[in-house]
């Protein structure tokens, strides 16, 4: 699988909050990168996987008619996501089940496009998780799991925000930044693939890059098609 088009552009809030420089929101350049690279089918049936508060999810109801579900095992977080939906005008399209990634609540083959960001580093088993998405994709559906901040995300905020995350893993020992750092490998990415016998997929991305590295915060993605 190869990537496909070009990024846009987004907007930069370069705001001061509490004496840190304010990092622009990420999601609409995440959103942005899906769009462009799985090109999917703008009016079938999405599904954002780990949605939390559904922030993913907004920002591609923007840019789509598709209908979106979002999958989360936090009721609460869903019901801040319905309500967030509702205030932007999406609740006819956008909708919520509680669930997780290993056992999915969608039928087989009835999904167009898998999204997930942030969340397969908290899976209780990725492999099985990942063959759950492969399950339900329909002919010619696409999933892209992983994280990041989008490629167009201004290069600053990436290494800032990336400074940030580094010091707040690092402060919780040795052991947990060597954790951090193995769940965002793409060997360990291309290992869960294979375990989850994923006939075709690409890796995207070099994970978990230092702050000062200039690629920091473009993470890592892994994308597959039925």
């Amino acid at each position: 699988m190869s990537k496909r088009g070009e990024g846009l552009p987004g907007s930069v809030d370069t705001r001061r909050r509490r004496g840190k420089r304010a990092l622009p929101d990420y999601y609409p350049f995440v959103a942005e990168d899906i769009v462009r690279l799985c090109r999917p089918r703008g009016d079938g049936l999405w599904v954002d996987l780990g949605a939390g508060e559904g922030p993913v999810a907004l920002a591609l109801a923007e840019r789509c008619q598709a209908r979106i579900i979002l999958v989360d095992p936090n009721g609460e977080a869903l019901v801040a996501a319905r309500e967030a939906a509702a205030s932007k005008g999406y609740a006819d399209r956008i909708h919520t089940m509680r669930g997780r990634a290993e056992a999915l609540p969608l039928a087989d083959r009835s999904v167009d496009l898998v999204v997930s960001r942030g969340s397969i580093y908290f899976w209780d088993d990725q492999p099985r998780g990942l063959a759950e998405v492969y399950r339900v994709l329909c002919e010619g559906g696409q999933a892209m799991i992983g994280g990041g901040m989008g490629s167009n995300y201004p290069q600053w905020a990436r290494q800032e925000f990336i400074r940030r995350r580094h010091k707040g893993v690092r402060s919780k020992g040795p052991e947990a930044y060597e954790r951090f750092l193995w769940l965002r490998d793409p060997e360990t990415f291309a290992a869960w693939a294979h375990e989850a016998e994923l006939p075709e997929f690409e890796v995207v991305g070099e994970g978990g890059k230092a702050p000062e590295d200039p690629r920091a915060g473009l993470g890592i993605w892994l994308r597959f098609e039925r």
